[in-house]
């Protein structure tokens, strides 16, 4: 379950598909690219596709002002304390994860609306000006080759929480913390009472309404011709939109509340 979804990793991409893994990093401003480019990179034309056609709304600040909007009006559910000492890594992939996946969100969210043709009618977010993101150098992205047995499992455990029984999608945030044990024990205590009374899913789903209403309206600002395998791009950014990317928004800015926003953040 290291790549649960098929998908080409940044060290294995060669060619047109290691320009774009590029670009990506570059237009969206952060050090990985997320497994959802990854995913769609395995299939016949569906990364140069997407890209192009989302490009425009990440360098028009269209994600970015809709996650301020988002993020001054979502649902966060109340965590116990994560304190503790852990490596400064750990606020590293919590920041960069907070802002990527948000503006990811936005943006495949928008994307998957236009293939629906479910685009907003009457709201409109207008373009703002870019949240730079973190400039912050992640550990790595760890298999199951690459830690005990026990923190894997711990992982695995973690991967369910405001998620369907058996998650067809291993959040890749919880892979960069598999090198902090410790932190990841701390997270599982906080996040398993609001997952048992419910109050995690109830905030994800809240919030993932939010966000499919405003990327329901940026979707207006794509143009872009119709691929020949829309259906199967259409559900590959769905199984994002709607599990790993929907979840972790919430999960991730729960965290980051509960530990202060206002940590430093160093180049690593």
């Amino acid at each position: 379950m290291s790549d649960p979804l098929p998908a080409i990793t940044e060290a294995a991409a060669t060619g047109e598909i290691a320009d774009l893994f590029a670009d990506i990093r570059a237009t969206v401003g952060v050090r990985v690219v997320n497994l959802v480019w990854r995913h769609l990179a395995t299939m016949d034309g569906a990364l140069p596709w997407a890209w192009a056609a989302v490009k425009p709304l990440y360098l028009d600040g269209l994600p970015d002002a809709a996650m301020a909007t988002f993020h001054r009006t979502m649902e966060i559910p109340r965590l116990a304390s994560l304190a503790g000492d852990e490596p400064a890594s750990v606020d590293a992939v919590l920041a960069s994860y907070d802002h990527s996946n948000t503006i990811n969100l936005f943006a495949l969210g928008a994307l998957r609306a236009w293939l629906r043709g479910e685009m907003g009618r009457d709201g409109a977010v207008a373009p703002g000006p870019r949240k730079t993101a973190p400039d912050l150098a992640l550990p790595k992205l760890a298999s199951e080759e690459d830690v005990d047995a026990a923190t894997w499992a711990l992982v695995l455990r973690l991967n369910k929480f405001g998620d369907e029984p058996q998650p067809l999608i291993l959040a890749s945030m919880y892979r960069h913390l598999a090198h902090a044990p410790a932190f990841l024990q701390r997270v599982e205590g906080a996040l398993a009472p609001v997952e048992a009374d419910g109050s995690l899913r109830r905030a994800i789903l809240d919030n993932r309404r939010t966000a499919a209403a405003l990327s329901a309206d940026i979707a207006r600002a794509i143009s872009a011709g119709r691929p020949t395998h829309a259906d199967e791009i259409e559900k590959a950014v769905g199984l994002f939109v709607d599990h790993a990317i929907g979840k972790m928004v919430t999960i991730c800015r729960a965290i980051r509340v509960v530990r202060g926003m206002s940590r430093p953040l160093l180049k690593l």
